[in-house]
């Protein structure tokens, strides 16, 4: 019986999975150039949802100062794609003009920039194993 016992008490910590370390991701906003609407920092952890906001893992919002901001994210440790947007509209979207090129202010981790398009999952990338501080410059 008291095998029985030490056998099952065994497996059942054995069994236990420890949630996934979380951290927090602080980004701060630079170049926002009035204090109006709101900035949108959107983190992503699949390479297919990247930069679809609404493809977004986890989100911030928060107003719009000139000068710069601070969103702070909690996460799982894990590496992630940082995409940023001021839109001063307060419409919840990044407009874009008729040919598709965005009329509002964006940036994304690492300060990546894409010629003709978004840079990679890979080049906005960060890897997040404790409490980390970015800077993105929006333009």
């Amino acid at each position: 019986m008291q095998k029985l016992i030490l056998l099952i008490l065994t497996f059942g910590f054995l069994s236990v999975q420890t949630a996934p370390k979380k951290s927090t991701l602080s980004v701060e906003v630079r170049g926002i150039k009035k204090s109006v609407g709101k900035i949108f920092v959107a983190v992503f952890r699949k390479k297919d949802d990247f930069p679809s906001y609404s493809g977004r893992f986890k989100y911030s919002i928060v107003d719009a100062k000139v000068g710069n901001t601070t969103a702070n994210i909690e996460l799982p440790n894990d590496i992630y794609a940082v995409a940023v947007f001021h839109d001063v509209n307060d419409n919840t979207v990044l407009d874009k003009n008729m040919f598709g090129v965005p009329t509002e202010i964006y940036g994304f981790g690492n300060n990546a920039r894409g010629t003709f398009s978004a840079p990679s999952f890979d080049e906005a990338a960060i890897e997040l194993k404790q409490d980390k501080k970015i800077v993105v410059y929006i333009k």
